[in-house]
């Protein structure tokens, strides 16, 4: 799932800035982008992520503000020499004038700014207080992530509606086509027979058997329950991840609806089948992101 958090604090005598953000992926998948100076503490990051982040491609960031400012520092030895070069083409050529001080100072490198070549290696601090600047940027997250998961639940439980109205018209026409079937082999009977006399016993022991490998009342039964075991787990009961447990429900319930589907022997049921294998697929895809 998608979300983005960030926060800042202090890390020995530094500022840090650290943001975290998320997208969709399978797995946790996390990518750390430390300072030097905190390179020695990318496992202690990791863990952290890991205690709030199941899944997802995971990108955290940390930067380092220095808190003391950076003043302008004249080079004296560039100074002088830009004085003295100015002079001598000043005397070479016959020009009149002094030089005067801002003259020079407007010459290059003469004016620089003073910052440390390895401002990251001079941080100090502790791992401790980092993993509290993660922890802040994570929960923040959390939160975005959290808004979002309950947008989705919405639209995956109005899936799983058009799913259960489609169990309705199967479990209706159900006992229809069983009568159908027994009809139609009455009558297929009565033909082949043609006014010969018909075991009636070997014919109801038939239409039994029939009956029996046409019924899909356990199937609805079971892909009911999962249905119901699916809308249990996106009760916000916790905090626990529930993506895999999600997962794993769809797949027992594209188990049954492929074994409807092998039973049918019905146009109607058959399309209703496929609508729900439709709408399977795509909570499926919806649900490898969710954490």
């Amino acid at each position: 799932m998608t979300g983005f958090g960030s926060a800042e604090g202090d890390v020995g005598g530094a500022r840090v800035s650290v943001e975290v953000r998320t997208v969709n992926h399978r797995f946790f998948n996390p990518s750390v982008k430390l300072p030097s100076a905190f390179s020695r503490w990318e496992a202690e990051v990791r863990e952290s992520l890991r205690k709030h982040i199941a899944r997802g491609h995971v990108t955290i960031s940390a930067h380092i503000e220095r808190a003391e400012t950076v003043g302008a520092v004249i080079d004296e030895a560039k100074f002088a020499a830009h004085a003295a070069a100015l002079r001598a083409l000043r005397d070479r050529h016959g020009l009149e004038g002094e030089i005067d001080v801002a003259t020079v100072l407007r010459m290059p490198d003469v004016i620089r700014t003073s910052a440390p070549e390895n401002a990251d290696e001079t941080a100090v601090g502790s791992a401790e207080e980092l993993v509290a600047i993660v922890e802040a940027a994570a929960a923040e997250l959390t939160k975005m992530r959290e808004a979002e998961g309950g947008r989705m639940a919405t639209v995956l439980l109005d899936r799983m509606a058009l799913i259960e109205e489609s169990l309705g018209r199967i479990a209706a026409r159900a006992p229809e086509r069983v009568i159908a079937q027994r009809d139609r082999l009455r009558e297929n009977v009565k033909v082949l027979a043609d006014g010969v006399a018909v075991d009636e016993q070997r014919l109801a022991q038939e239409i039994a058997i029939l009956a029996d490998r046409l019924d899909v009342g356990e199937e609805i039964d079971r892909f009911r329950a999962h249905v119901a075991a699916f809308r249990d787990v996106l009760s916000p009961k916790d905090r626990e991840p529930v993506g895999k447990r999600l997962g794993f429900i769809l797949q027992e319930m594209l188990r049954e609806a492929n074994t409807t589907g092998s039973k049918a022997n019905d146009t109607q049921i058959q399309r209703d089948v496929l609508l729900v294998k439709e709408e399977l697929e795509r909570i499926r895809e919806q649900v490898e992101n969710v954490e």
